[in-house]
C-alpha cells in the first residue's frame, strides 16, 4: 500500500500515533479493526488482551515486522509504514531473550552497537553502563547458557536499551518466569523507565501486571480497543462488560433496567429484587443490563444491618487464600457469585446450603450493556 510521506504536525502527546490502522492476513478477515492511539512521548502503555486479540500484531506493525493494510503509523510526526525496522529506532524485548548463546553478554550487548558502526572505545563504554544499570556488572565474560531466566531478560532488556532507542516494545517479556522472578522484574523495568525516561509500549495478558506498570492501558477484544484509560479508571470505572470482567475479578447480576437518573440506575434483578447503581452505559429504561459488582465491594450482612442493596444468597463454600478469604455463593436465578474478605477474626463461618444476605453501596456496583 502507498502512505504520504509528509511530515504531520505533532506534539509529545501524540510522539507515536495509529491512525485508523487495520490488519488482515487474507485479505477478508481483519485481525486489527480500525485502531487508533495516540501514546505520549515517554509514557507506559499496555497492549492487554486475550490471545488472538490482536495486541501483539499491533506492536509487530509498529516494529515494522508486519505491514499494515491500511492506515497510518506515526512517529513523532513521521509516517513510517515503509521504513524498514532498523532505522526505527525502536529497541525491542522478546519473551525468547533472543540471546546469542555462542556469543558472551559483553558480546550480546555490543551486537546493536557494531551494527550500527559505533567506535570501539564507545561500544566498550556503554556495555560496561549496560550491565551496571541492569546490577549485572560482572556478568559480561558469562554466556547466556550459565544465565537464570531473569538475568537473560535482564540482558535482553539492557540489549533493547544500549543504543538508546526512543521507543522500547516488550512482547510478554516476563511469560517464562515464575511469578517471584516476575514480580521482581516488573520493578526493574518500571526502574528503568522512569530513570530513563523512553516511550514503552508493553503487550501481556496479565491483567494484574499491566494494572501494576502501566500509565494507561489498552483493552482488546476481538481486534477493537473497548477501552483505554488509566489503571484505576478500567478497573473502577469500566466502559463495558468485557472490559468490567477481563480487569480483576468482578461478579455479574444479570438484571433489567427500571429507571435512569442523573449518573444512577435501578434494576431489578431476576428475584425481583431493586437496587441501586453507578450508570456508566446501561440500556434505558426496560431494557436489559448485568450489574457489576468487584467481590471487595460485596459483603456478607450481619443480623440487623441496614441494606442500601441485598440479595438473598445460598453458601456453597470458601476458598483460603493466605491474605484473603473468597466466599462462592448461588443465587436464585442459578448464578454464581463471590465475595472476598480479608483473613482476620472477623472472616465468618457459614454452614454450606445457608441462606444469607450479601450487600453493596450504591456505588459499589454498576449497570453495565451485557456484551454483544
Amino acid at each position: 500500500m502507498s502512505v504520504t510521506t509528509a511530515t504531520h504536525a505533532t506534539s509529545d502527546d501524540q510522539y507515536v500515533r495509529f491512525v485508523n490502522v487495520k490488519k488482515s492476513y487474507d485479505q477478508q478477515n481483519l485481525v486489527v479493526k480500525n485502531f487508533n492511539l495516540d501514546i505520549k512521548k515517554g509514557e507506559f502503555v499496555t497492549l492487554l488482551g486475550p490471545s488472538g486479540s490482536g495486541k501483539t500484531t499491533c506492536l509487530m506493525m509498529l516494529a515494522g515486522f508486519e505491514d499494515v493494510t491500511s492506515g497510518e503509523i506515526l512517529i513523532a510526526g513521521n509516517p513510517v509504514n515503509d521504513i524498514a525496522p532498523y532505522h526505527r529506532n525502536i529497541g525491542m524485548v522478546f519473551q525468547t531473550y533472543a540471546l546469542f548463546p555462542h556469543m558472551t553478554i559483553s558480546e550480546n550487548l555490543a551486537y546493536p552497537l557494531k551494527v550500527r558502526k559505533i567506535a570501539a572505545s564507545e561500544v566498550d563504554r556503554r556495555v560496561k553502563e549496560a550491565l551496571a544499570l541492569v546490577e549485572l556488572a560482572d556478568f559480561g565474560k558469562r554466556y547466556p547458557g550459565q544465565l537464570s531466566g531473569g538475568q537473560k531478560q535482564r540482558v535482553a532488556l539492557a540489549r533493547s536499551l544500549i543504543f538508546e532507542p526512543s521507543i522500547v516494545l516488550m512482547d510478554e517479556p516476563l511469560g517464562a518466569l515464575d511469578k517471584n522472578l516476575r514480580e521482581q522484574m516488573q520493578f526493574e523495568i518500571k526502574r528503568l523507565h522512569e530513570d530513563l525516561g523512553f516511550t514503552a509500549i508493553y503487550v501481556t495478558h496479565d491483567q494484574t501486571e499491566a494494572l501494576t506498570m502501566s500509565d494507561r492501558i489498552a483493552v482488546f477484544d476481538d481486534g477493537v480497543v473497548k477501552q483505554c484509560a488509566a489503571p484505576d479508571v478500567l478497573y473502577e470505572q469500566p466502559s463495558c462488560a468485557f472490559v468490567a470482567d477481563f480487569i480483576g475479578e468482578n461478579n455479574h447480576i444479570p438484571g433489567t433496567v427500571t429507571r435512569v437518573d442523573a449518573g444512577k440506575a435501578e434494576v431489578r434483578l431476576a428475584d425481583g429484587t431493586l437496587t441501586t447503581t453507578q450508570n456508566p452505559n446501561c440500556p434505558d429504561a426496560g431494557e436489559d443490563c448485568v450489574v457489576t459488582i468487584r467481590p471487595e465491594n460485596l459483603f456478607i450482612a450481619r443480623e440487623g444491618q441496614v441494606l442500601d442493596n441485598c440479595v438473598d444468597a445460598s453458601f456453597i463454600t470458601r476458598l483460603y487464600v493466605g491474605d484473603s478469604i473468597r466466599y462462592f455463593f448461588r443465587l436464585s436465578d442459578g448464578s454464581e457469585i463471590m465475595v472476598k474478605t480479608l483473613n482476620d477474626q472477623d472472616a465468618p463461618h457459614i454452614a454450606t446450603g445457608s441462606t444469607v444476605q450479601l450487600t453493596w453501596a450504591g456505588n459499589g456496583g454498576l449497570a453495565l450493556a451485557r456484551a454483544s
